[in-house]
């Protein structure tokens, strides 16, 4: 992973919220939320909470008296997110690197973590974390994206970039987002880490957006690949995001589009 890879700043927090969490994350959110809601925890710690989606569906679901707090690495996506939380009275936002974690010892019922290990440089150690964190018996619950071939509008935009800049393709999809789904390693991971009872189920749901120009705009300009576009030709940015835009109106319609995404759910206990 490169340093830019995990920088969530300026206007990407913005352009995340708007255009990529209804994209592709909302579904996720509500299937895990429903998967949390089962365990009835009194106490829950989410990690790599970008702008809230997962802590929204959590809110939604549980008690008022159970404890949400909820943690990223960037401040300016908790920013995004305590703007238009409904329930901030049940949400305490902290900024927190999830492999050095603030909290003392089983002090949560559930870690949660929605597409946020990919990111992680030390995945063991992040896991370690929330193993730490978790009470007896505590539940990890957490998702990571398929390999990118399996989730088709975000091959079809770094295939399109790669035509753009032929000679220094910008891979932040494929390396960061969709490159950690080989489900032996996550399992031999968590187990290092200490877990036990490790489950993982493949879910595949529908990607839809208004118009090819929308999933463009949430991919080149509402992830850091807009800093990768921007490293290699800042003057290309629109030139870029018009070339996913076509790229993906050939492969799906000028219309509203549909395509597959395919993600892991892994829980396991501490």
């Amino acid at each position: 992973m490169v340093a830019d890879d995990k920088l969530f700043a300026g206007s990407i927090p913005d352009v995340y919220d708007r255009f990529l969490v209804p994209l592709i994350f909302e579904p996720y959110a509500r299937d895990l939320a429903v998967r949390i809601a089962r365990t009835e925890p009194r106490d829950i710690l989410e990690t790599a909470a970008g702008t809230g989606v997962l802590t929204r569906a959590i809110a939604s679901r549980l008690s008022p008296h159970t404890r949400i707090v909820a943690t990223d690495l960037n401040q300016p996506m908790l920013d995004q997110a305590a703007a238009r939380q409904p329930t901030a009275d049940r949400v305490t936002w902290r900024q927190a690197d999830a492999l050095a974690l603030p909290f003392e010892d089983r002090a949560f019922d559930v870690v949660a973590c929605q597409f946020g290990i990919m990111f992680f440089p030390d995945r063991v150690k992040g896991y370690s974390e929330a193993r730490r964190v978790l009470k007896p018996r505590g539940r990890f619950l957490f998702t990571v994206w398929d390999r990118i071939s399996d989730n088709e509008f975000a091959d079809v935009v770094t295939g399109a970039l790669a035509t753009l800049f032929p000679q220094d393709p910008p891979l932040f999809m494929a390396r960061t987002p969709h490159g950690y789904h080989d489900l032996g390693k996550i399992r031999e991971e968590l187990a290092a880490a200490g877990f036990v009872d490790i489950s993982i189920e493949t879910v595949d749901h529908r990607s839809k957006a208004q118009s090819p120009r929308d999933a463009a705009i949430a991919y080149c300009q509402g992830t850091p690949l807009r800093n990768e576009i921007v490293a290699r030709d800042a003057s290309r940015l629109d030139a870029a995001t018009t070339a996913a835009t076509d790229a993906l109106a050939r492969r799906f319609g000028d219309g509203p589009i549909d395509g597959r995404i395919r993600a892991h759910v892994i829980a396991a206990r501490g």
